[in-house]
C-alpha cells in the first residue's frame, strides 16, 4: 500500500506543509500556505508531490508510472 502523507516544500519561500496525497489522481497545482505561490510540477514530473514532496505520488510508489 502506498504512503499517502508527504511534506511539500515551496521552492520560493521554503515553507513546508504536511499534506495527504490523493490515491487516484495527480495534483497539478498547489497554493503555498507560506507565500501564496502556485506550485506546478517540474518538467518531466506528473504532480507537485513528485516535484516538491518528500514522498512521490501513489501511482509512482506502486510502480505504475506517473499517474498512468
Amino acid at each position: 500500500m502506498a504512503e499517502l502523507i508527504s511534506t511539500l516544500t515551496c521552492p520560493h519561500c521554503g515553507h513546508q506543509s504536511v499534506e495527504t496525497m490523493p490515491e487516484d489522481a495527480c495534483q497539478f497545482f498547489y497554493d503555498c500556505k507560506g507565500c501564496g505561490a502556485v506550485l506546478r510540477p517540474n518538467p518531466g514530473d506528473c504532480c507537485v508531490y513528485c516535484s516538491y514532496g518528500t514522498v512521490p505520488c501513489p501511482p509512482v510508489q506502486d510502480g505504475n508510472g506517473c499517474c498512468a
